[in-house]
C-alpha cells in the first residue's frame, strides 16, 4: 500500500543521518550530516502556522485549482507557492509539498552543508556528492528500475513526483509518474501536477513533456505511463 512509503528507500544515503518528522498532515524524512529532528519539527511548525493563518484570512487560497493574484503582503512560503502556481498554471495548493520541503530545507541548511528533504515523495536537496533519486512508479513494469542521477553542482535542486494512479494527491491524468526537475521545489511540484494533469494515455507523453518545457523555470521532465516512458531536458537517467 502507498502509506509504506516504499520511496522513501529510494535515495541511498549510509553517509547521512536520517529520520523522520510529522506533524499533522505533514510526514518528512529527512537526510542530515545529524539529528535535526528538533530542528526539523520547529522549522515544520513555523511554516505550517504561517499556511494555515494565511489560509484562514484567504480561504480561496487553499480551494482553487487556477493560479490566484500575487499578494505582497503574504510570508515567503506563500508568494512562493503562489508565484510557482502562476508559471505552472494549477492552484497554489499544488505546490505545498515542495513548498514545504524546500523551506524546512533552507533552514536545516543553516546547520548542515548536507540536506535532503523528502515529503511525499517531493524531494529537495543540497548535497557534495553524486546521488540517485530512484523513480517509484506504483504498478508499472518500470517502476523501480531507473533512477535520476543528480550531481552536487546542480543542488539545491527540486524533484518532484504526481502521480495518476498512486498517493493521494490530486491529478486529473493517468500516469504512473510525472517527475519534475526546477531549482525551486515548489515549482517541480506545481509543474508535476500540471503535467500529470494532461497525461491520460500512453500517446499523451510528447503532449506532457511539450508541457512541461513551457513552464518557464522547469529543467527536466519524465513521464512513466505503462510500460512506455518520455524524458526531456537535463535528466540523467540509470538503471537501478
Amino acid at each position: 500500500m502507498y502509506e509504506k512509503r516504499i520511496y522513501r528507500n529510494l535515495v541511498k544515503t549510509d553517509d547521512l543521518v536520517k529520520f523522520e518528522v510529522i506533524v499533522k498532515e505533514t510526514d518528512l524524512l529527512v537526510r542530515a550530516e545529524r539529528d535535526l529532528s528538533k530542528e526539523t519539527r520547529d522549522s515544520v511548525l513555523k511554516y505550517r502556522h504561517q499556511l494555515e493563518t494565511y489560509i484562514v484570512m484567504n480561504p480561496e487560497f487553499q480551494k482553487s485549482q487556477l493560479p490566484l493574484k500575487g499578494d505582497p503582503y503574504a510570508p515567503d512560503i506563500v508568494r512562493e507557492m503562489i508565484r510557482t502556481s502562476q508559471l505552472a498554471q494549477v492552484g497554489p495548493m499544488a505546490a505545498v509539498a515542495g513548498a514545504m520541503a524546500e523551506w524546512v530545507s533552507k533552514d536545516l541548511l543553516r546547520v548542515s552543508k548536507e540536506v535532503i528533504v523528502e515529503n511525499g515523495g517531493d524531494i529537495y536537496l543540497a548535497t557534495s556528492r553524486s546521488r540517485i533519486i530512484g523513480i517509484y512508479a506504483g504498478d508499472s513494469p518500470l517502476s523501480l528500475k531507473i533512477g535520476i542521477v543528480i550531481e552536487p553542482e546542480k543542488t539545491p535542486l527540486g524533484i518532484c513526483t504526481s502521480s495518476g494512479t498512486v498517493g493521494p494527491s490530486l491529478s486529473f491524468g493517468k500516469a504512473n509518474a510525472v517527475c519534475m526537475l526546477a531549482k525551486s521545489c515548489a515549482l517541480a511540484d506545481a509543474a508535476a501536477t500540471a503535467v500529470g494533469n494532461v497525461v491520460k494515455e500512453k500517446k499523451d507523453i510528447e503532449s506532457g513533456l511539450e508541457r512541461g518545457k513551457e513552464i518557464t523555470g522547469v529543467l527536466g521532465t519524465l513521464i512513466i505511463i505503462g510500460e512506455k516512458m518520455g524524458v526531456w531536458g537535463n535528466v540523467k537517467l540509470i538503471q537501478l
